[in-house]
């Protein structure tokens, strides 16, 4: 298995949920940035609540949620409105299929 899959996304929701490799509150920032060098997205601003990671990354200029929420041992991508992201988040979860023709 990749080191980053898609587990599911919720077009409809603006969500797309990672299948990642086992991490905990502790070890989720070093997973998060290896996430984020994979993708070529950069970190604009992180927040960490009790359980619940929020970072908001910026993806080929479009600003997105990365969260991860340590109860539900979830990772998932959101956008921060119905108008935008959604072109983005299709071609994220393109590439973690594994589709070849999503990185032409």
């Amino acid at each position: 298995m990749a080191e980053f899959a898609l587990q599911d996304y919720l077009a409809d929701q603006g969500r797309l949920i990672l299948s990642t490799p086992e991490w905990d509150m502790d070890s989720f920032p070093a997973l998060g940035e290896h996430f984020l060098q994979w993708l070529s997205a950069s970190l604009i601003d992180k927040q960490l609540d009790a359980d619940l990671h929020t970072w908001l990354i910026d993806f080929e200029g479009c600003q997105l949620l990365l969260k991860a929420e340590h109860y539900s041992a979830s990772i998932w991508l959101e956008t921060l409105s119905d108008e935008q992201g959604r072109e983005e988040l299709a071609f994220i979860a393109q590439l973690l299929s594994g589709h070849p023709s999503a990185a032409d």
